[in-house]
């Protein structure tokens, strides 16, 4: 893009698209310096038994401050409004829908995206699940342009973040959401006066979180207690790591290692009890379930688990 030939507004007119709670403190940090014109996000969605309809946690926002709420099932259903509205700037933060072309080409500063990742690592819509997941140890997040490939376009800045051994995709997501608001009210400067640097991403160095589909939240025991312990962790609070007992759903909502072996046991055989849970065999060794949800129970301790339940539970398989 050749700023030299863009006449630079000091207000300039913004369009925020996003969607999931991830996206409120950005969209607030930029109310709170900038105007914002519009907010597009997700159309209202029957939740629950009841089919109850409940607005998105950024159109909350959009009714809080009284800004247009734009939520069309296809963005290029609001593409005419969107032009009509003549954006200098659109930001988007965990908006859902890919955008098209022809929308990227709509706003005189471009399109630029809070993604929460350090790219070229992790693109995709789980980044931070998928973080925890595949056991990295730092993730991040990146300030980018937006292009026609998925999470592709240039790199403005990026914000690194330790991930801990007791960080859950919950724990994680509240980090990162405080550090993408943080970073764009740092970088919309540069971006609106037209200093910023732009970085082209390395593809050789790209990796992707997808987003989670079934197969990824069921438990295989086969894999290593580091793994599933990560998986666990990668899917709390939301959808859940989950196995089988006799028969019905078990959702793993915290667990952790042992140095046990139990050689003779069979995988996924329940091995042992512990004062805070059960102890379960897998490829490697064992893992400890602390916080377990039966189907249609809620959450529960482990330990009140074993307590309720009157069968013997060692040497019983989970599948």
């Amino acid at each position: 893009m050749d700023f030299d030939k863009i006449e630079i507004k000091k207000d300039p007119v913004i369009i925020f698209m996003g969607t999931p709670e991830f996206s409120v403190p950005v969209l607030e940090g930029l109310i709170s310096k900038y105007k914002v014109r519009a907010i597009v996000t997700q159309p209202d969605r029957p939740v629950g038994r009841h089919g109850e309809v409940k607005f998105s946690p950024v159109k909350e926002v959009a009714l809080k401050h009284n800004i247009l709420c734009l939520q069309p099932n296809k963005i290029r259903e609001a593409l005419q409004e969107i032009n009509t509205l003549s954006p200098d700037l659109i930001i988007t933060c965990a908006y859902g829908q890919i955008l098209p072309l022809e929308l990227l080409l709509i706003p005189k500063l471009g399109c630029i995206n809070v993604h929460a990742s350090l790219l070229p690592k992790l693109r995709g819509g789980a980044p931070i699940h998928h973080a925890i997941i595949d056991g990295y140890t730092k993730t991040g997040v990146t300030i980018m342009y937006m292009a026609e490939g998925m999470d592709t376009g240039d790199m403005i800045s990026q914000k690194e973040v330790a991930i801990t051994d007791d960080d859950t995709a919950s724990s994680l997501h509240d980090k990162l959401s405080i550090v993408g608001r943080d970073l764009l009210l740092e970088t919309l400067p540069s971006i609106i006066d037209g200093t910023c640097k732009k970085v082209a991403q390395d593809e050789s160095e790209a990796t992707y979180g997808f987003n989670i589909s079934r197969k990824d939240e069921k438990i295989d025991f086969n894999k290593t207690k580091r793994k599933i312990v990560n998986q666990v962790r990668g899917l709390n609070s939301w959808p859940g790591a989950y196995c089988t007992f006799e028969d019905k759903i078990m959702k793993v909502w915290g667990c952790y290692r042992t140095e046990n072996i139990f050689d003779k046991a069979l995988t996924g055989e329940i091995t042992a009890i512990y004062p805070d849970g059960f102890g379960v065999k897998c490829g490697n060794g064992e893992v400890v379930f602390t916080e377990i949800q039966l189907e249609g129970k809620k959450k529960m301790k482990a330990s009140d688990f074993i307590n309720g339940y009157h069968k013997q539970l060692v040497g019983r398989v989970l599948k």
